[in-house]
Order: C-alpha cells, then sequence, then structure tokens
C-alpha cells in the first residue's frame, strides 16, 4: 500500500469515526465509556495521519 492510498485510507476512517461519535451524542442511551472510547480511537487516527503528513514534510 502506497503512503498516499494508506493516509486515504486513515482519512476515511477518521470520517467515519467523526459521525459514528455524533450519532452516538444524538442518542442519550449512549454509554459514555463507550463514546470516550469512540473518540480516543479518533484522536489515535489523526495523530497518525499527522505523523505522516510530518514525515512527508521532511522528505
Amino acid at each position: 500500500m502506497s503512503l498516499q492510498s494508506h493516509l486515504a485510507e486513515l482519512e476515511r476512517r477518521h470520517a467515519e469515526m467523526e459521525r459514528k461519535i455524533e450519532d452516538a451524542q444524538l442518542h442519550p442511551s449512549t454509554d459514555s465509556l463507550q463514546l470516550a472510547d469512540m473518540k480516543r480511537k479518533k484522536l489515535k487516527i489523526k495523530d497518525e495521519i499527522e505523523r505522516i503528513r510530518q514525515g512527508e514534510t521532511l522528505h
């Protein structure tokens, strides 16, 4: 997998996680621990995207 396709996949997963979080916040029955876990996963994806982008600018 090329770096660009990996980055595109991460961006897709980040957007998907954002939608899931927004949907979960609309439902009062959503478990706060589950919501926090989704937010952590989204942040982890964002951090990986940023590391890749930083690495691209260094080369």
